[in-house]
Formats: structure tokens, sequence, C-alpha cells
């Protein structure tokens, strides 16, 4: 079958092999020319092609669950449950998600985003199942990656359902060989025999009757199962699984589909939790992918048939300059340590990790323990710099307050994707770590308006004594000079005498409040320009200087609601000895952000340059203070 003959996943049902095969080679030609155009992850779709036909030919969505654990990997889901005609809007404004979302599909029965979560999810929908009054047959199921097993949210959920004693399956999705690897033709027999009905109904039956035996029934079946549980720790590749109470099935060829579909059938009749292990390659079927998974990932758009990207940023980023600036004065520093939950490459680290492999620590996908780990170095007298994304610090927020931020200890957090991120969506956005950062005691928080200012902020983290965070987007740095930071001070860009109206932008809009204030004195004002630096703690200074002012108006990448933004007009209004001025924070609403380039978002929003110029200056015409008056 060919895909452009595809028009449902009822079109699986009854398909041979052969004609499956040639299905799948069809989708891997469409998702590379597809992304190729989009951008999104590539290497990882490609791995799950023949599972995924495999599932959707046995299972049938959305009677039946499938949960995708981070849902990079749900593109070929996508494509075969009504949303290849809308392929080519993949991560684009008011396109398709890049991951799972309950409200765009009912095939998609959990949005997911971020690692580790589809166990917990998977085991939550299985026993809601189980609880309604007239219990349906429908099967739960979650693909879990090898990558999202070193998080230990995926350990919590194996552990409560492997004890559950309920009907759900995990498919273990090993794209590197990394937990086991095949124990070749015994392994194979056994795995045979486990999903046989017949085998696994005589195995219960003969341990039933032999527990009835007087006098030595029970013995002879405690000895049977002893001995079991040796053979199993001698031949079996997934005995932690077993005695965390699966059902342990593989590894399996997860691109070979007769293979697939024979163990789907028989693991959907098995009963109890079961973890089916299957061995895919990443990038499979596209030779450059394959050669480089780590590279194609998450791709922009490329040419199809050099695999390099269409365009290449011209100038350095924040994580360019932060990756150049680690590794210089780690050189001189030997405290210096860097911590990675499995993200180096895209936050800057892979060169620090090649020049200092002693001192780089890569914690697989556990923002929780990297960031303990970080506060045991530190207390230990190293200087440790954790580099991690916004939307995934979020997932070690109890750590960095009772572990870090009250022993007030020297943790430095690197914080990439900070702000509006391009393409991921809503699961990826970085608006949200300067509000629920800003309140933990003792915490510093600074973000840089360029590339200098970002080496100098580091400077200053390097010598202060507590934790302090650095927050940044995934952008071009612009190449500004910056003074030295002193801690808690702003800096005044552009002095006004008149104290009518002052702007103070935090971090990497400066160019687009710079813009602002252009167009401001185009329409007869003379704006104050301030770069605050410090989102934490406030510059009370400063608070005081602008409380004389009429009107102040800020600028940040971050959502309003706690943001930069209100609490320095709390601490204005506090310094005010009579009436404050009128304040306004331009910022993100109390909302998910959608997809989109950050100048869509930004102009979605009303955080364009022409947006906030027109409100500002529409606000002061209407108290009398426009150009007309």
């Amino acid at each position: 079958m060919k895909l452009e003959d595809f028009h449902s996943i009822k079109d699986l049902k009854g398909l041979k092999s052969s004609d499956l095969k040639l299905l799948a080679a069809d989708i891997r030609k469409f998702l590379i020319h597809s992304i190729s155009d989009t951008g999104g992850h590539l290497a990882s779709n490609l791995g799950v092609v023949e599972l995924t036909l495999a599932l959707h030919t046995i299972f049938n969505t959305p009677h039946d669950k499938i949960v995708w654990d981070v849902g990079h990997q749900s593109y070929v889901h996508k494509i075969l449950t009504g949303r290849k005609d809308c392929f080519d809007s993949l991560r684009q404004m008011d396109g398709l998600s890049g991951f799972p979302k309950i409200n765009e599909s009912p095939h998609d029965a959990f949005g997911t985003g971020h690692s580790s979560t589809a166990i917990s999810a998977a085991l939550g929908l299985a026993v809601a199942r189980d609880l309604k009054k007239k219990p349906t047959n429908a099967h739960v199921i979650a693909v879990v990656g090898d990558g999202s097993m070193t998080g230990g949210l995926s350990f919590e959920g194996l552990n409560n359902a492997g004890r559950s004693n309920t009907n759900v399956l995990v498919i273990l999705n090993d794209n590197q060989m990394s937990i086991s690897k095949n124990v070749g033709a015994l392994s194979r027999h056994l795995n045979e025999i486990r999903t046989a009905s017949e085998y696994l109904g005589a195995k219960e039956g003969v341990h039933q009757v032999l527990d009835n035996l007087p006098i030595l029934g029970s013995p002879i079946s405690k000895g049977i199962k002893a001995a079991k549980g040796m053979i199993k720790h001698m031949v079996l590749p997934g005995v932690l699984f077993e005695e965390m109470g699966f059902k342990y099935i593989g590894p399996v060829n997860g691109h070979d589909i007769p293979a697939l579909l024979h163990v789907l059938r028989g693991v959907r009749n098995i009963k109890g939790p079961v973890l089916l292990h299957v061995h895919t390659k990443k990038g499979k079927g596209y030779n450059i992918a394959e050669r480089s998974p780590k590279s194609f990932h998450g791709v922009s758009t490329f040419c199809v048939h050099t695999g390099k990207p269409m365009a290449s940023a011209s100038k350095p980023s924040y994580t360019d300059v932060f990756s150049k600036y680690i590794c210089r004065r780690a050189a001189a520093d030997p405290r210096i340590v860097a911590v990675s939950a499995a993200m180096a490459d895209g936050t800057g680290l892979a060169k620090f990790k090649e020049r200092f492999s002693q001192r780089f620590f890569d914690v697989g996908i556990a923002e929780s323990h990297a960031v303990l780990f970080a506060a045991g170095l530190a207390q230990g007298g190293m200087r440790p710099i954790v580099g991690v994304y916004s939307s995934f610090l979020q997932r070690a927020y109890d750590q960095i307050m009772h572990d870090v931020a009250l022993q007030n200890l020297p943790v430095i957090f690197a914080i990439d994707h900070g702000g509006a991120v391009a393409g991921d969506g809503e699961t990826h956005q970085g608006i949200y770590d300067l509000s629920f950062l800003s309140h933990i005691p003792n915490m510093t928080i600074l973000a840089p308006s360029s590339g200098a200012e970002l080496e100098a902020m580091f400077d200053f983290a390097l010598k202060h004594d507590g934790p302090v965070a650095i927050r940044y987007p995934k952008d071009t740095a612009p190449e500004k000079m910056a003074s030295p930071i002193v801690y808690g001070r702003s800096e005044i860009i552009i002095p006004s005498d008149d104290k009518k109206l002052a702007i103070v932008n935090i971090g990497a809009m400066m160019d687009t409040a710079a813009a602002v204030v252009d167009k401001l004195k185009e329409n007869g004002h003379a704006p104050s320009l301030v770069n605050a630096r410090f989102v934490k703690p406030l510059d009370m200074d400063l608070s005081a200087k602008l409380a004389e002012y009429a009107y102040v108006f800020t600028i940040e990448d971050g959502v309003r609601l706690g943001g930069y933004g209100t609490r320095l007009q709390d601490a204005i209004i506090a310094a005010s000895r009579g009436k404050p001025p009128r304040f306004y924070p331009f910022a993100f609403p109390d909302a998910y952000l959608e997809s989109g380039t950050r100048a869509q978002l930004f102009a979605k929003y009303k955080l364009d340059t022409d947006s906030i110029a027109t409100k500002i200056d529409n606000i002061m015409k209407e108290n009398n203070h426009g150009k007309s008056k």
C-alpha cells in the first residue's frame, strides 16, 4: 500500500506484512521530505515507523489508548490517525503540534512533551478504566524510550504498575541498546512460549494443582518457582522488570513487522502488567540520520540530499557564548564543574565535556537529581554549573527550593531556552521561570541583554556566595559591550531629565526596548531606558527614582503574573511619597503559548516593537501627555 492510498487506520486491518513494509517505506519518505521543510524531530520518528504501524494494526485507537512518552516520536501516529494532510503545518503557528495533544485528536490519549511521564499516565488511564461501573476491554499502552528510563518518574510508574496487577502494556523502545542486549536463541525461545496463552494458562494451573496437594505439593511449587527465578537471573535480560512485577517480553526487532505483529497479538492477551522490550534504530531508512542520530534528533529545515541545514546562524547565540565562556573559565578554575540532564548539546556543554571530561557529569533525564547532585558538589567545595532548559528546570523545583536555596549553596543555573521558544509549543515554553524562581529566598536571578553581559553575569555568579540563576533565550546574542555586574544594580542606558516616561527592560528584549524608544522619540516623547539586569534582588535605588516618574513601562520575555514587572511595580508603590506613576508591564498573559516563531509569538501577544510603542503612545495621549499636547 502507498501512503497516498491510505485514509484511516481502518485501512491497516487485514493488510499483509508485505503491504505494511511498502507503507513503512513510503511513510519514511514522507517524513524526511516533510520535516526538511518544517523542522522537527526526525531521527526518533524514523525509528518507530514499523512499531507504530504494528500498534495500530493490532490495537484500535481511540478505544485502545496509546501514551507516547515525551511524544516527539508520535509523528507516524499522527499521520496514521487523520493528520497527514495538515502535516505541512507541523510546529507552525496555528498548526499541528509536535507532540500529542488531547484537544488535537481523540487518538491522542494523553498530552505529553516532557520525559518519563507515560507509564504513570498509562497506569492512571488503566485504573480509571477498571474503576468504571462497566469496565471496558480497552488496552492501555505506554511507549517509552530507553532514554526516558533514566528518569526517576519512570521507575515510580513502574513500581506502582508492577504491584497493581492492572492490565497495562509498557513498550520499551530501546534505540541505543543501552539497557540489555539480545541473549540469543534461548531468549527468543523463552519469549515464544511466554507469549503463548497455552503456556501461561498451564503455568498457573500447575502451581494451583501443586499448592493443593497435601504435604509435598506446596514445597514442590515453591521449588519450581525458586528454580525458575535462578534461570531468569542467568539468561533473561529483563529480570529487573520481572522483579518489579512485570511479565518481561523481548528483546524484539522493532523493524521486523511480522515479528512485531506476532508478539503484539500475544501480549494483547496477557493479564497484568507487561513490559515489551523492542530494539529500534534512530534515523532508520535515512543514511545521513543513521550515521548521526543526535544531529537529527531535533532539526531545523534542511537539504534532504546533504542533510545540511538550509540556513545557518551568522551570529553566535547565547548558547554559543556560554559554551566558549565556561571552557575558558574552567581552564583557569579547577573548581568549576558542569552538570547536564541529558542535554549537553542543547545547553552548550558538549565542548566542556570534550575538554574537561572528569569535571562533566551527565546524569540522564533526571533534572531533580541533577540539581541535588550539584548541591552536594557545591557543599563539597566545587562551583557547579547546571546547564538546563527553562521548561525542564520546572521538574527540579523542590530541589532548588529545599536543597540549594535553603542552604544558600553556590550552585549556578545556566537556564537556556528562557522566554518564548520557537516550534515546540506549550510544553517547552520558558516564560514561567522568572515567576517561579523569584519568590525563593536566597535566589539571585539575572537576565543578560547581550553576549558580553552574559559573560559578565557568569563572572559575578562564580564569585557570589549563594545560588544564582542566569536566564537567556534560544536566540542570537547581540554584540554589545557590558560593564561589570554589581549586586542588585541596574543600568541606565538612556537618561531623561523630564522624568515623564521610563522604560525598563529585563533581559534579551533590549533590542525591542531600544527600538520602542526610537519610535517614541519620533512621536515627541523623551523616554529613559533602563537595563534591569537583576530580576532578583530588585534595584531599590532604581525603584525610588522611578517613583518620581509619571509613567513606567516594563518589557520582559516572561509571564506577567509574578514576573519582574509586577514585582517592580510593588517596589515603586512602596517607594512613592505621593501618587505613584502609572505603570504597565509588557509581558505574556497567564496562558500556555502555542507553537510559532519568537517573532510570531511576540506579535500575537502584542510584545513586538510596533505594538508596544503604539500602546505606550496611546496611554500617554489618553492622559494628555501625547505629542499633540
